[in-house]
């Protein structure tokens, strides 16, 4: 079957020519934060790698992550990886539907079974409320186990996935929670994000194709390679803050200029994502270039946190651990700055007029 063809056979057979395919092995190091050094060895893994059965399983989503993911343009790491992969169901993007497509997947789950990898996006309902959320007749909650049953490992794709995401929020009418609430005996790793950036994905599976295994994860289980930075040490606008320039309203003279966000309610500090470097729309933006403030939505319970527009606090973030205080002391240490200047600035001028 088509899993059983290496990476390299199936590019060939694509037609990717070697120096397409040594350009993709070194976006690929790039990615995964390793040394120009390992770009030969990282194309000798992928090529001799067999190509992994892939089940992708959404529950309560909203399709958004799959959108993210195709909306990479070729010829992308995105496609590439897409090549080299045998995704075996995904009920959005499989051409098959109804009970062929059921009986795909686990033909699929038998013939690969404890070496697939099960990649699930959406949260899960559980409780009283496990039969809200079904596919064919089966609960989303029995699918998951099901499926997890005979995974190498498991990527929770968006932070419905991850961390139970907006259908969590309060009063989390379903009782829905993330896939690691859920299951315990697998490796897991959450990509999150609402939805998460097409390269954090693909570059979590270019990983596993690469090394066979999980790469290193932090405390909320997300690779580091993307998530080990908050979004603001990675900020063009971290100069204003540091000056003490924030805009007050989004279409001020500040926010013209570029001025920091923070003041409109920004996350960025405690935050962690790749948007600031890998940004969207294949490197052309990001939500803060665009002039609107990080929402946080990679960390858990984002949407409960207070306003969107609401500046961070110690008092706002609660038991956000330090980061979140240190970031507010920062914040108020900027604030002060910019009232200094603007002290500073008054002075002068009724110098100047005396």
């Amino acid at each position: 079957m088509a899993a059983s063809k290496t990476v390299g056979d199936v590019l060939r057979a694509n037609g990717v020519s070697r120096r397409g395919f040594m350009k993709f092995c070194a976006a690929t190091a790039s990615m995964m934060a390793l040394p120009p050094s390992m770009v030969s060895a990282v194309a000798a893994a992928i090529e001799k790698a067999r190509r992994p059965s892939v089940i992708w399983l959404p529950f309560q989503e909203c399709t958004g992550c799959t959108e993210s993911l195709t909306r990479s343009h070729a010829p992308t790491v995105e496609g590439l990886i897409f090549d080299a992969i045998s995704l075996d169901y995904h009920h959005t993007l499989q051409a098959a539907a109804g009970q062929r497509a059921e009986d795909a997947m686990h033909q699929a789950m038998k013939e690969n079974y404890g070496n697939y990898l099960l990649l699930v996006d959406g949260s899960v309902p559980t409780e009283e409320f496990e039969s809200h959320s079904c596919t064919n007749g089966h609960s989303h909650l029995s699918m998951l186990k099901d499926a997890a049953a005979g995974a190498a490992a498991i990527v929770s794709v968006g932070t419905c996935a991850a961390f139970g995401g907006i259908p969590r929020a309060n009063p989390n009418p379903t009782k829905a929670v993330g896939v690691r609430d859920i299951i315990k005996d697998k490796p897991i790793i959450n990509v999150s994000g609402c939805p998460p950036i097409p390269t954090v994905i693909t570059g979590v599976l270019a990983h596993y194709l690469t090394f066979g295994t999980i790469p290193e994860l932090d405390h909320h289980g997300r690779p580091l390679a993307f998530f080990g930075q908050n979004i603001h040490d990675r900020c063009y606008r971290r100069p204003f803050y540091e000056r003490g320039q924030f805009a007050e309203t989004f279409d001020d003279e500040g926010a013209r200029k570029g001025y920091c966000l923070y003041k409109l309610g920004c996350k960025g500090p405690v935050t962690y994502n790749a948007c600031a470097t890998l940004r969207w729309n294949d490197g052309v933006s990001w939500p803060v270039q665009s002039g609107h403030g990080c929402l946080g939505c990679s960390e858990p319970d984002f949407w409960d946190k207070g306003s969107f527009y609401r500046p961070l606090s110690a008092a706002y973030w609660g038991d956000a651990k330090t980061v979140g205080i240190s970031a507010a002391a920062g914040a108020a240490a900027g604030l002060a700055a910019a009232a200094l200047a603007r002290g500073k600035q008054k002075k002068a001028q009724q110098e100047e007029k005396a």
